[in-house]
């Protein structure tokens, strides 16, 4: 079975089309990566999944779980972790409260657990060193790590990264990138992410391609071809 199964899926913004009968599925444990240019509808597919946009259509389903009509937040609950683009960290916030924020996901939310996991800090070691410091004072690379260790304290299933890498250096690209493999290898997490660097697009294990709101290929990422990565992926 598929952690997530996504069947005949149609969003609109008011009267616009943006997502067209789109199929896609990510299975236990598997790195999905979404590609495609800008304004295809891969981040509204994002949205989608988690509950900030509503569908007209189709299905959307977690471990064979119908929750199409659920708020964000039961999504959440429900084993969903969403880190969006631009990260949305609060920045008047230390580091250590944002973290405290991913605890809302947990049964009981933050009344209830108030403990951060510290593999979060295995993972992205530099978070430890600055638990005091606001979180605006971070770099836009420590920004997206921090983004992801709040969506990890919510104990998700799937994994949702939109565009995790956009605007960061080279070298903290490549830690992301490590960080995220190994969550999935020693959690099981499942993630689904949209990128547009090529390297990270061959950490995942299956793409989809998209075009005008709809998936139009997709297969294993050891299959990815020079037409297609020039096709979906060039700027």
């Amino acid at each position: 079975m598929s952690l997530l199964d996504i069947r005949g899926l149609n969003v609109y913004y008011g009267e616009s089309h943006i997502l067209r009968d789109v199929d896609l599925s990510v299975a236990p444990g598997q790195m999905v990566c979404l590609i495609g240019r800008n304004g295809v509808g891969k981040t509204t597919l994002l949205k989608s999944v988690i509950g900030l946009l509503r569908q007209r259509s189709g299905a959307v389903r977690l471990q064979g779980r119908e929750f199409s009509a659920m708020p964000p937040h039961a999504r959440a609950r429900s084993g969903i972790g969403y880190v969006p683009q631009g990260r949305e960290i609060i920045p008047q916030l230390t580091v250590r409260e944002n973290l405290l924020l991913g605890l809302e996901a947990l049964p009981g939310g933050m009344a209830k657990n108030r403990h951060i996991d510290p593999v979060v800090f295995e993972l992205f070691p530099i978070l430890e060193k600055f638990l005091a410091r606001r979180g605006g004072d971070l770099s836009g690379g420590q920004q997206q790590q921090l983004a992801i260790a709040r969506a990890l304290l919510g104990k998700p299933k799937l994994l949702l990264l939109d565009e995790p890498t956009e605007g960061i250096q080279p070298s903290v690209v490549l830690d992301i990138e490590r960080a995220v493999r190994r969550i999935i290898e020693t959690t099981g997490i499942s993630v689904l992410l949209v990128e547009q660097h090529l390297h990270f697009v061959r950490q995942a294990d299956w793409y989809y391609a998209m075009q005008k709101g709809g998936v139009v290929a997709s297969g294993p990422t050891t299959e990815l071809s020079k037409q297609v990565v020039d096709r979906f992926l060039s700027v």
